[in-house]
């Protein structure tokens, strides 16, 4: 045999001797590998047999709630099986499951959620240069099933605080609070030191902008002993309001039922019926090609009202709920 024969058998034999010794390295990290997974299986079986010999059975069946500042909710539940991940993004679930403990995470999302992406048209009634443009205001407009005065002064308290100064920060509480929430919005007006606009003009800013709602804000002059709100909605008008009155009724609903339970405010007991009036004869609501409503937060000529209403604190209050029920609307 040719010495170049031997040394090609003994390059031969030592390959052949590494590759053995690469699968017994090989073999041995997945043996060192699969006993330390068996051995931290085993450790958490341990621990919860311990845990249940210990007085903690009910565990597997007990739920925690906690609420966040962000008004994020998580539950969690524990068991010795399966361990399961709910992760939620924007109104979507997602579940992903591994063995040891299972625990479940379940975020509700922000009531205001249906608000982001949307635009709101926020209309804050009447002007504080109204008064000194009684020319311009009283103005004959069409507003639809009436010609009306293009606007008006609106009403105040026996303290002096006016309507139009009180209707448009709410109106800019209200916006801020919206903004917030993701929303775009649009406002008639956001000082009190001009007059109008017309409400022919205030119904054109929702449409113009293609709101998917608009909600216009005031508080009423009614008599010295009605006290409560009211949610004015468009009644049914041939090629006017026919084609929104609907999904407006189903607004005014949803506001009505957020003021109230966001300001504990009664439905008014001089005017409407139960929180609600329908009305023909309103332009902003006429005009409108957008779901809208008028909101009378409360009675100014009433004691018990005007405190209220004169109130920041309360007033804030009044905005928190006037979102929750745009939200509410847009989620319907």
């Amino acid at each position: 045999m040719s010495d170049s024969h031997r040394n090609w058998q003994e390059e031969r034999r030592l390959r052949r001797e590494d590759e053995r010794a690469r699968l017994r390295r090989q073999r041995w990290v997945v043996g060192i590998v699969a006993a330390i997974v068996l051995a931290g299986a085993g450790v958490a079986t341990t621990l919860a047999l311990n845990g249940s010999d210990s007085g903690h059975d009910g565990q597997a069946g007990r739920s925690s709630t906690r609420e966040s500042t962000s008004s994020t909710k998580h539950s969690t539940t524990k068991s010795t099986k399966t361990r399961t991940t709910p992760v939620t993004t924007g109104r979507h679930r997602t579940t992903h499951t591994t063995t040891g403990t299972k625990r479940t995470t379940t975020r509700s999302a922000s009531p205001l959620y249906s608000l982001r992406g949307k635009t709101i048209a926020i209309d804050p009634g009447h002007n504080g240069g109204n008064s000194q443009h009684t020319t311009e205001i009283n103005k004959l407009v069409n507003a639809g099933t009436v010609m009306k005065a293009c606007d008006t002064t609106g009403t105040s308290t026996n303290s002096g605080y006016s309507e139009s100064a009180y209707n448009l920060d709410v109106a800019l509480r209200l916006s801020a609070i919206l903004k917030r929430a993701g929303a775009r919005v649009v406002l008639t007006r956001s000082t009190d030191t001009g007059w109008g606009p017309c409400i022919t003009e205030r119904a054109a800013i929702g449409n113009d902008a293609h709101a998917a709602a608009a909600i216009s804000i005031h508080a009423d002059g009614g008599p010295a002993t009605g006290h409560g709100f009211h949610v004015i909605y468009p009644a049914s008008v041939a090629n006017l309001t026919d084609d929104i009155a609907s999904a407006s009724y189903q607004l005014a609903l949803a506001i009505r039922a957020a003021f109230h339970a966001g300001t504990d405010m009664p439905y008014a007991n001089y005017i409407g019926q139960s929180g609600l009036d329908e009305r023909s004869d309103l332009g902003g609501l006429n005009l409108s090609d957008v779901p809208k409503v008028f909101i009378e937060t409360g009675n100014m000529r009433n004691a018990s009202d005007a405190a209220l209403l004169g109130n920041s604190s309360f007033r804030e209050r009044e905005a928190q709920a006037l979102a929750k029920g745009l939200a509410a609307f847009l989620r319907a």
